[in-house]
């Protein structure tokens, strides 16, 4: 069969829900029996969000092959369950890179380069390397922002002119809207959706369906309304009230008729009936009332919760399996070293140190992992977070005081962490770390191997430091144990106290590979040891 596409637009707002829509249809259409990926087209002029601050983009989400995406594929491949790669996040940068470096060469022979038709022609044809990469027959793509944003203007131009390129029977165009609700006269609005549907038919795109976005209920003549205005089918004016619980939008979706009628639209029929029955015992599980554990998340980013995105779902996905609620305590590490947010931390069952790069805060950091090792309460350290253990184990029990990380202090005399060879000597920042998925065997008798089961397990990496192996022996002598090891012995992956309840880091980020309905078992082991300490198992 050809090829489908389905276009998802914003309206009104931005963060209005397009990447949860999206990846919520995309698990509609794989529990139909079809072959699907989602694509993010991103406007800004970075190459990729690798060298952009949390504070503006949230986490950097690394897949499989190394490429550093944007956050809404971890809401892909969380909610459809599958593993997506670069050609999955397209960049303005990417684009106008690709093309300049091709004018340089000759490519275009003397031709004056122009929005239309080179940038859009490099556009749609990296929207078609999805299917080939990917094999998927029904390809979401996402457009980053909101209609009327200037960036945005050539991947809608480009998204235009692919319904002549694929045929229009191939696409389908989704716009996903917000309805303010105005407190004064307790009603929500359309006019807003009205606009947007109107700045998105005068660049040519018609949308075949209106998701409209609200915090409260929407009545039926509310959605009539948008269809005569918007002229779109009443049945394709779908009511989306904000939930609590992220993974039932699948479910209100499916409620709402829209996967079969997407499929009538793009003159397809379900393979299979979809079965809702998993899905829903997650969504029954989440609303169960249960035990809770406080896990203290000690970050220098936790003032935007969307740049520890799937490190909170990892935690979320891991309190379903072991049966708890897992409250998360924000707490900022440059707070710790004036002494405030303690309590949050004296308070949990737990303690989290997640990935990170600089120098701030990093020894309110050590002071948490400190705190955890001599209190003996579950450690989880992810990456930045595994290296920060290693150095207050080597400050408090070896008696080295100035033990760091070289990527923090240049003339520690204890450089326990050290950048790893093959990255001296690169000056480019963007896409040079070790990333994407390696391979890890594990120590019998571990924690991680208990939590695995498994000898060889594989890992999405992003970091340039390493454990130093010059101090791998002495640090094994004094009680840390490395259960987690590269296949040629040369890296440690995964540090463990063998005299701590559970104090485990991992060089790698577990987070990108935990899914709603599988768990990743570091961060199950990590939850159970929390509920046991807290009495709660």
């Amino acid at each position: 069969m050809a090829t489908k596409y389905i276009f998802f637009t914003g309206g009104v707002v931005s963060s209005v829900g397009k990447g949860v829509t999206a990846a919520a249809l995309g698990r509609l259409l794989k529990e139909r029996g079809f072959a699907v990926a989602v694509q993010k087209l991103d406007p800004y002029i970075n190459v990729d969000p690798g060298t952009m601050s949390p504070y503006q983009h949230g986490e950097v989400y690394v897949l499989d092959d190394g490429a550093e995406t944007d956050l809404d594929l971890g809401h892909y491949e969380r909610f459809i369950d599958v593993s997506l790669n670069r050609v999955c996040n397209i960049t303005t940068g990417q684009v106008y890179a690709e093309v300049i470096a091709k004018e340089r060469r000759g490519d275009y022979l003397g031709g004056t380069i122009q929005v239309i038709p080179h940038i859009t022609n490099e556009i749609k044809r990296r929207i078609g390397l999805v299917a080939k990469a990917t094999g998927a027959e029904i390809v979401l793509v996402e457009v980053g922002g909101t209609v009327g944003d200037i960036e945005s203007l050539p991947f809608l131009e480009a998204l235009r002119q692919m319904r002549s390129d694929v045929g229009r029977e191939n696409t389908l165009n989704i716009h996903v809207t917000w309805l303010p609700h105005i407190g004064a006269t307790n009603e929500l609005k359309t006019k807003p959706t009205q606009h947007s549907v109107s700045e998105l038919r005068a660049i040519g795109i018609a949308p075949n369906m209106i998701v409209a976005r609200s915090d409260y209920p929407i009545a039926d003549e509310l959605r009539a309304k948008i269809a005569l205005f918007c002229d779109v089918e009443e049945r394709a004016v779908v009511p989306m009230v904000t939930t609590p619980v992220l993974y039932e939008v699948p479910l209100l979706l499916e409620r709402a008729g829209v996967g079969d009628y997407v499929l009538q639209k793009l003159g397809l029929e379900a393979r299979r009936r979809p079965d809702w029955s998993e899905w829903e015992r997650l969504v029954a599980d989440v609303r169960r009332s249960k035990p809770k554990v406080k896990i203290a998340l000690v970050g220098k980013y936790v003032e935007l919760h969307d740049a520890y995105m799937s490190v909170r779902e990892a935690l979320h996905h891991a309190g379903m399996a072991a049966g708890v609620d897992v409250e998360i305590g924000w707490v900022h590490s440059a707070e710790l070293e004036r002494n405030r947010g303690w309590d949050i931390v004296r308070q949990a069952d737990g303690v989290l140190v997640p990935g990170g790069f600089g120098s701030r805060g990093i020894e309110g950091k050590i002071q948490a992992v400190r705190y955890a090792r001599e209190n003996k309460i579950p450690y989880l350290g992810l990456c930045l977070g595994m290296q920060l253990m290693v150095v207050e184990f080597t400050r408090s029990v070896l008696g080295c005081e100035d033990a760091n990380s070289t990527e923090f202090d240049h003339s520690t005399s204890c450089p326990v962490i050290d950048l790893m060879p093959d990255q001296r000597g690169i000056s480019d920042m963007g896409g040079t770390m070790r990333l994407g998925l390696y391979p890890c065997e594990l120590q019998e008798g571990s924690h991680a191997a208990s939590a695995y089961q498994k000898p060889l397990v594989e890992e999405r990496h992003r970091h340039r430091f390493e454990l130093n192996n010059t101090y791998r022996e002495t640090l094994q002598a004094k009680g840390m144990r490395f259960s987690g090891i590269s296949p040629d012995g040369r890296l440690v992956e995964i540090a463990e106290l063998a005299d701590h309840p559970f104090m485990v880091g991992t060089q790698f980020h577990p987070e990108f590979l935990s899914r709603p309905n599988r768990p990743h078992p570091i961060f199950v082991a990590f939850v159970r040891a929390v509920a046991e300490r807290a009495g709660r198992n």
